[in-house]
Parts: C-alpha cells; structure tokens; sequence
C-alpha cells in the first residue's frame, strides 16, 4: 500500500462487508502517521460503504454501524461513505440517509454518497433534500447504460458518477486479445464470471474480441495499454469523477501502467471506431435495466 500511495494512487474504495478492508486501511493510516507524520495522511482517502441488511432503520442501528467503520478505519470522520440498499419497495433508505446525513452535520461523515442507486430513486433522494455527492455504478466499455438516463440526471443535479468494472474483472486488457473463449475453471474468480456474463449478454466472445482489437490499435496509436483506453473512455464520460480499478495486493499489480491513464486523451477518430463497435452489441438497459437493476432481480 505504501507503494500505491508513494506512485499517486493515493484514494482506496472499500466497504464494511469486503472482509477485512477497513481494518487493512487502518493498520495503514496507523503506519503512515507514524512513520511519516500526520500530515501524511491529508493526502490519502478512503471510500467505504455500508451495505445494511433489510430491516427497519433507527438512529441507533446507522450510528452504531457507522461507528464501527470509523473505528475499524480509525478515522473520527470518514471521508465518503457511499450508502446503498437492497428493496426499492422498503422505503427505509430515506430514513437511513436522514440520519446519515444528520450524522454528517455531526461531523463524523465528510461526504454522503450512494452505490447502485438507479436514477429514479436517486432523483427521490435528491426531491427530499439529501445531499448525495456521487453514486458508484458498474460502467465501461460494455457495460454503457449510465449514459441512457442517469449522467443527464447526475449533470443537472451536481452529482458525480464514480465507476466500478471498468476492466470488466480485467477481461478488457491486453492479456485476453487473440485468446479462445475462457469458461469453466478458467474464471478463476467471482469477478470474471460475472464480467464474462456481461459480455455474453453484450455481444459474445466474437464481437468482445472486435473490441480488443479496436482498442489495441488505438492503444498502439497513444503507446499505451488495451486497459488505458478503456478506462480511460469511461474517465472521459459526463459526471465521471473517478474509475476503480481492481488490485489484488501482491498478486496483481500495474502500478506504473495506470498512471499512463493520464497521459493521454480519446480523439474523434478513437471514439468513431469504438462507435462502429458499440453499433453492433446489445443495448444492455433494455435486457438488464438501469444501474444497479442487475443487483434486485
């Protein structure tokens, strides 16, 4: 971690349900502070989230489960905590993000935010007065449904979009071009299974591998990654703040590959070849629905 944050990587997004994640955040303010002082650690940020079950919310239940993050993170006001909920049909999440936000006046909560919230029950959200900074919703080359309703709503609103699967599970990367379709004991993880269900439903191995060539060309074009680009394009989408890329701690890292993201921009030629692409998949809101959809079905 203390590489990630000596390269500029310096933001982490977790949650109160990725195992031990906070507690790993932490233990890494902890040695920070002391080796480098507290100054040090103005310039790093941590994302969580808190991913209630269904129940009905009190006050205390929010503060209780809040505290808890700003224990394990050690933090006595946490820097964003991105808030999501399971039923759309239990209203509770207005009354946990009232007391979200009172707790935010309070000083223990910085920013208030959402994960995999659709664009209508943001609006209601935004209708009743709660300050939301950002909502964290899957986006990528594939996976473009932000843009059909929820950007325009996000740019009328000031609400930033922060986008998770950006790689697709790291399918979008230059180690799957030119290669046969991956199945079975080959999706080694989660990630890759749902990524590789995606793309399936995007078009099919075939037209994935159109992509990575596409992007490839462009990639040799800008003397940077097939992962670059793709991350890059949804950086270069409307509201985008940020993108999340994936890092499995001393197994997979690509530090110095990722600061390149910054090094170059999406021309019209670039954007007019992913076109010519995107004309020929699926539009994934139709069959799947708005953001966050895929996680109440």
């Amino acid at each position: 971690m203390f590489t990630y944050f000596d390269a500029g990587l310096t933001t982490w997004d977790l949650a109160d349900h990725y195992g031990p994640a906070e507690d790993f955040i932490g233990e890494f303010r902890r040695q920070l502070r002391a080796s480098r002082g507290q100054a040090a650690l103005e310039n790093l940020q941590a994302f969580t989230k808190w991913v209630p079950r269904p129940q009905p919310m009190t006050r205390k239940l929010v503060e209780d489960a809040i505290n808890i993050s700003r224990r394990r993170l050690g933090m006595n006001c946490l820097d964003l905590l991105q808030f999501h909920w399971w039923e759309y049909g239990d209203s509770g999440y207005l009354d946990a993000l009232k007391f979200l936000a009172e707790l935010q006046d309070e000083g223990k909560i910085k920013h208030l935010a959402l994960t995999n919230f659709d664009t209508e029950h943001l609006q209601i959200i935004l209708d009743a007065g709660i300050g939301i900074v950002s909502n964290q919703v899957q986006f990528s080359l594939i996976d473009r449904r932000p843009l059909v309703s929820m950007a325009g709503l996000c740019q009328q609103r000031g609400v930033k979009l922060l986008a998770y699967g950006t790689l697709a599970g790291g399918l979008l990367s230059d180690r799957y071009l030119g290669q046969r379709e991956p199945g079975g004991l080959a999706l080694k993880t989660a990630s890759l299974r749902k990524y590789k269900n995606m793309i399936d439903t995007w078009g099919g191995w075939q037209l994935f591998q159109q992509l990575l060539q596409t992007l490839q060309e462009i990639a040799h074009k800008h003397q940077v990654s097939i992962a670059n680009v793709a991350v890059r394009y949804v950086l270069e989408q409307p509201t985008v703040a940020g993108a999340i890329v994936g890092a499995r701690l001393s197994v997979a890292q690509h530090i110095e590959e990722n600061r390149h993201i910054f090094s170059f921009g999406l021309d019209e030629e670039d954007l007019k070849r992913l076109a010519t692409i995107f004309s020929q998949s699926q539009d994934l809101y139709p069959l799947i629905g708005d953001c966050g959809d895929e996680y109440r079905r």
